[in-house]
């Protein structure tokens, strides 16, 4: 059965897994409001793109409090 579904799956990957997103995007929509998920889509984003960036440059947290606080202040 697994083999099977894998064996439909593997070659529509892509499509498939766009529907399921898309429909998961439907269903907040409808269930908590367009406001509300265009703002949990926005925190996804940030959150995606900060920890890409730490796992890119270790210190990349640190320099960012470095251009953002004055200096010394989170240590």
């Amino acid at each position: 059965m697994l083999e099977k579904f894998l064996e439909y799956y593997r070659p529509r990957k892509g499509q498939i897994n766009g529907a399921l997103i898309g429909l998961l995007v439907a269903i907040l929509v409808l269930l908590i409001g367009l406001l509300r998920v265009g703002f949990m889509a926005f925190c996804v984003g940030t959150g995606y793109y900060i920890g890409k960036r730490v796992s890119e440059d270790k210190e990349y947290i640190r320099n960012l409090l470095d251009r953002v606080l004055p200096p010394g202040t989170y240590r």
